[in-house]
């Protein structure tokens, strides 16, 4: 699609009469000032673990209008958000020093004897299933890119159809759904601001009325290349389009673009739901922790997650931001989700773990679990998957 004219930033919400009406015929939660006390878990929930002594409050809400009745937020509406999100952080960052103990053990790039196995990965393209109204359909175009089809609406996950993005080798797979063959584009949602989940490139190929649902602090980097239907939310805050319920929810992560914006916008996954219920949960880029089992209490009957299982060694590294197989296999669990489909592996190689050693770690997880073979997802990219009503 040849890149559209940027438009000067708009900053109303969607015009009269664009916006989806009715309600939906599931009570939706309402977003609070602080975090709330969770709920008593529902069975087979565990019970989060306490927060660390040392964890900060976080950061205020915005200092804009509280949500309507019913706990959504406006399409599109202009916010006011604090500067920094850093006391969102479940962890301290890393420093030098221990960037400099990654860069003397080998760094975050496989062995070369381990790149024999990229041409195993299993790259499944295939044309995309037909699907109506009342069908949920998932297909994965690569990394943390899918194509979700809910609702009647076509919804993209932090897309990347790049060969390449700033600081990484190219992919080492092609992108499973060629951009020529995609539906025309309802809505993307946007997990947090790093190269490898926001690609500028990408997104030019987009009509600028595209409906974007971003984090916090995400808009107006939106809005100046030209988009004009962006909707920028808080944890636990919602907006409705096209019939279909977008929530954000935690994560633990963090955000960066440049050397001067560490944390100046929000990180988090996305629960996507439909008129009769359906859930699909998208935790973008995430570590293991108390989030997932609160997520599950809050939003439940989550039907499929889609949950990264790559990018994790060196693990004294990375653990705090990106879970391995058999953490993902945790967090799926916490979540109360019936299935879970593994994503964040297989595209772009970011750390030191054989390609194809994720996929074997989460198989032999899932399985030690207990889990049935049948609810692991784990499709190849550009396969797709139809969730059965």
């Amino acid at each position: 699609m040849p890149e559209q004219t940027q438009q000067h930033e708009r900053t109303r919400p969607y015009p009269a009469g664009e916006r989806p009406a009715g309600r939906l015929p599931y009570a939706p939660t309402a977003p609070a000032p602080n975090h709330r006390t969770p709920a008593a878990p529902a069975p087979n929930h565990r019970t989060p673990a306490a927060p660390a002594p040392n964890r900060r409050t976080p950061s205020a809400p915005a200092r804009d209008a509280p949500a309507p009745a019913g706990g959504l937020r406006p399409l599109g509406e202009v916010r006011t958000w604090p500067r920094s999100f850093a006391d969102r952080l479940t962890d301290p960052l890393p420093g030098p020093r221990e960037l400099l103990g990654v860069v003397n053990a080998g760094g975050l790039r496989p062995q070369p004897a381990d790149l024999a196995d990229v041409p195993r990965i299993p790259v499944e393209p295939g044309p995309l299933p037909p699907v109506g109204t009342d069908t949920v359909c998932l297909t994965w175009a690569g990394h943390a890119s899918w194509v979700v089809r809910i609702g009647g609406l076509t919804v993209l996950t932090d897309p990347v159809w790049s060969r390449r993005i700033l600081g990484t080798p190219e992919r080492v797979t092609p992108v499973g759904v060629p951009w020529k063959e995609l539906p025309p584009v309802d809505a993307v949602v946007i997990s947090h601001n790093h190269y490898d989940h926001l690609d500028a490139p990408t997104l030019r190929r987009l009509p600028r009325e595209t409906a974007l649902f971003v984090p916090a602090g995400l808009a107006r980097w939106c809005r100046r290349r030209g988009f004009t239907r962006v909707t920028e939310l808080d944890w636990w805050e919602a907006a409705e389009f096209g019939g279909v319920r977008f929530d954000f929810v935690p994560s633990h992560h963090w955000s960066r673009r440049t050397l001067t914006d560490t944390c100046r916008s929000l990180w988090g996954g996305w629960v996507l739901t439909d008129r009769d219920g359906r859930r699909i949960h998208f935790a973008g880029d995430t570590g293991y922790g108390h989030w997932f089992a609160e997520i599950g209490r809050r939003l439940p009957g989550v039907d499929v997650t889609l949950m990264p299982i790559g990018a994790y060694a060196p693990r004294g590294l990375l653990r705090t931001v990106h879970t391995d197989p058999e953490e993902a296999v945790r967090a799926a669990a916490d979540l109360g989700a019936r299935r879970m489909a593994p994503m964040h592996w297989g595209t772009f190689l970011l750390s030191a773990e054989p390609p194809l050693e994720p996929l074997t770690r989460v198989r032999a997880a899932w399985a030690a679990a207990g889990r049935p073979r049948e609810d692991l997802w784990d499709l190849g990219i550009g396969q797709s998957r139809v969730l059965e009503a």
